[in-house]
């Protein structure tokens, strides 16, 4: 039976949704979790809490499976709505180690009883209670007094109460209202009030004044509108108190205004706006619709038949959710959570064991943890793909690592605030600084000048993203590079061949592919690099593939593939294999190796208790070498594609300091990802130095 976590709040607008998501977030890198909403309104289509975190990677369950009844339902009668609440979570809980449960939002008449309602569907679920207290406009003492009330009132309902959250509180108050938990008998803590993350969007203040848009990037809507100026005034005082993030309303036949916030925008000097709502009915004149459609401009502009009263009442009025549209909200929720939360007290707190499978998610939360404990110097070479600043906005929201990122500083920001990121913490450089170019170009010739490189020549061949982040890492300026959302493999990796080169020991670069299967981690080498390699090389793949399993908290059990397995079978193919396993045996006596052995003997404990019954390899191979690039990529494209694994990678192993490569087709998860596992082999050269470390 799945233990379940009661997310509780005697009040609405105490931004429970981003408790929840934290805790679902620190849930799934240890456990499978689950989520369920008890109550939900009956007058909208779709609960947008529980869609919020349904999109969670770690949530495999569906929007009906998780909805209990709704407000009519408790009110028609309360104990056969509870009946129904219990029956449906049953339905779910045997398919998950936790459930993260959302308790209701005060969005119905449902009276003062509602907290001690919530109360009961918590006891008799068996659940553990976070409490949620909003500390928004409170003083410390009433934020004390408003725990000590829900406190009592939960515990009239004989729910448990493990720990306490006080939300939205005034930075400047952080330590006051701590100060007045402090003494509480369940871990507390305390959450800054975060603007952004009640700030609606474009869109939805275009819907909720009827708008259209008339002019700009429709794709843009989904920026945050976070602040509002009414332009009421003359164009000059209203530049003056421009905000970035800020959505201005002026009517729509103040052509002026309208040009002026138009130019505004697309200018460096000004800030970013997110958006221009024209009201009164009115649109600009033909000879402006025309000059504003052929600026360079991308800025949303909304066009609604209100007047300025009602349009500026409206937009006020109307609330952001924490939707998953906004991945700089979410991104924010989650840092957040993170600094103010501590993940291993609440655990503690909810008596939650961790989980002895290890899915995907766990292995990529482990990722974001492993490299944000000892944060690394990462290069970003392509910073014209959005891809790598919508990743670059999560890295540096996480705090997972520290990057550069390469290009034209003014262009790149600008691009980052027109999508609602945060780049401020990022270092950009363009690869034609004149200092760095130099420096390079001198170092470069140095090192190819047995190949007759000049200084002249050098200098041109710096300036290509590829060299100028390889050598940022030849020289101590950033500790990895990830690339190649834009680049093919060999312009990615081809620099590292000549600047970066192998450790010593290590005869050849190779990859390997993390195989994030239901509930285990296999590791694929090498499966995008060496066509054919030799007994030798293969040896030095398995070696370096073992070395960078191990590094990921993969105990290495190395199985060396083959259409054979053991002495059953003859040939040039299988004599390669069966040449490489015994050079793995002679120049790494402390690994676990068997080879030459079919696929299904090294992963099926069956087909190895028949095949290779005595092999502490076999059936429990975790650590994968392909006898070449044929069978290993066809392999993994296979597994991934008919099993449903997330491949991570490739991985590149060998070289002296980490350089990774990026599919041209890759997510903006796997960017993550990828950084991620740069970082850390940058944290542990002498895992490089065994060939463990790309």
């Amino acid at each position: 039976m799945a233990r379940s976590v009661y997310v509780a709040a005697p009040e609405g607008h105490t931004g429970k949704s981003s408790v929840a998501l934290g805790l679902v977030e620190l849930f799934a890198a240890q456990v499978r979790v689950g989520v369920f909403r008890p109550i939900a309104r009956a007058d909208q289509d779709t609960d947008s809490v529980l869609e919020l975190l349904l999109e969670h990677d770690g949530v495999d369950l569906g929007y009906d499976q998780c909805i209990g009844v709704t407000y009519d339902d408790v009110h028609a009668d309360p104990d056969r709505a509870l009946g129904e609440i219990i029956r449906r979570y049953r339905a779910i809980e045997g398919r998950c180690d936790v459930v993260v449960i959302v308790g209701s939002d005060y969005t119905d008449v449902a009276g003062p009883t509602e907290l001690a309602y919530n109360a009961r569907i918590a006891a008799n679920l068996g659940s553990a209670v976070v409490l949620v207290v909003s500390a928004l406009h409170r003083g410390a003492d009433d934020v004390r007094q408003v725990v000590d009330l829900s406190m009592g009132e939960l515990a009239a309902g004989h729910a448990e109460v493990v720990a306490v959250v006080a939300n939205r509180a005034d930075p400047g108050q952080l330590d006051a209202v701590r100060a007045a938990l402090a003494e509480d008998t369940v871990p507390t803590w305390v959450m800054p009030n975060v603007p952004l993350l009640s700030a609606p969007t474009v869109a939805d203040l275009m819907s909720a004044i009827g708008g259209r848009i008339v002019a700009g990037d429709p794709d843009l809507l989904g920026r945050e509108a976070e602040t509002t100026l009414v332009g009421g005034m003359t164009m000059d005082h209203i530049l003056d108190r421009l905000t970035d993030g800020a959505v201005v309303i002026v009517p729509g036949d103040r052509s002026e205004v309208v040009l002026a916030m138009v130019a505004a925008h697309a200018s460096e000097s000004f800030p970013s706006l997110s958006g221009l709502i024209l009201n009164g009915g009115f649109v600009p004149s033909e000879q402006v619709t025309r000059l504003i459609g052929g600026l360079p401009q991308r800025l949303p502009i909304v066009a609604t038949d209100l007047d300025t009263f009602d349009t500026t009442r409206l937009v006020v009025e109307t609330r952001g959710l924490l939707s998953t549209g906004s991945q700089r909200k979410l991104d924010t929720a989650r840092s957040t959570f993170a600094q103010h939360v501590e993940g291993a007290a609440l655990l503690a707190a909810v008596d939650l064991p961790r989980s002895e499978v290890v899915t995907p998610l766990m292995f990529e939360y482990d990722l974001i943890e492993r490299a944000g404990a000892d944060r690394r110097r990462i290069v970003l070479p392509e910073g014209t793909d959005d891809r790598i600043l919508r990743a670059a906005s999560t890295l540096l929201a996480r705090d997972v690592v520290d990057l550069t990122i390469l290009g034209d500083q003014a262009t790149i920001r600008a691009r980052g605030r027109e999508l609602g990121l945060e780049l401020d913490a990022a270092r950009i450089i363009a690869p034609t600084d004149p200092e760095l170019r130099e420096r390079f170009a001198q170092t470069y010739a140095e090192l190819r000048a047995h190949k007759g490189m000049s200084v002249d020549r050098a200098r041109e061949i710096v300036v290509d993203v590829s060299y100028f982040g390889t050598l940022m890492v030849h020289l101590g300026l950033a500790d990895g590079m990830v690339s190649g959302a834009q680049h093919t493999t060999a312009h990615t990796i081809k620099p590292s061949f000549e600047i970066i080169k192998t450790v010593a020991g290590v005869s050849i670069v190779s990859s390997v592919f993390f195989m994030c299967l239901e509930d285990r981690v296999l590791v694929y080498g090498d499966c995008a690099v060496n066509p054919d390699p030799t007994a030798e090389q293969l040896a030095d793949i398995a070696i370096s593939s073992a070395a960078t399993a191990a590094q990921f908290g993969v105990a290495p059990r190395v199985a060396m593939l083959s259409y054979s397995t053991g002495e059953s079978g003859s040939g040039a193919d299988v004599d390669k294999v069966r040449t490489a396993t015994e050079i793995v045996r002679a120049r790494a006596p402390q690994l676990v190796v068997e080879g030459p052995i079919q696929y299904d003997a090294a992963v099926d404990p069956s087909v190895a208790q028949a095949k290779m019954p005595d092999s502490a390899v076999a059936g429990r191979a975790t650590v994968l070498v392909f006898p070449d690039l044929n069978t290993g990529n066809n392999t993994y494209k296979a597994v991934q594609r008919s099993a449903g694994a997330v491949a991570v990678g490739p991985v590149l192993q060998g070289l002296n300091k980490p350089v990774n490569d990026l599919s041209r087709g890759a997510l903006v998860q796997d960017i993550v990802n990828t950084v991620a596992i740069t970082a850390i082999q940058a944290q542990a050269p002498a895992a490089g130095a065994r060939g463990g470390a790309a």
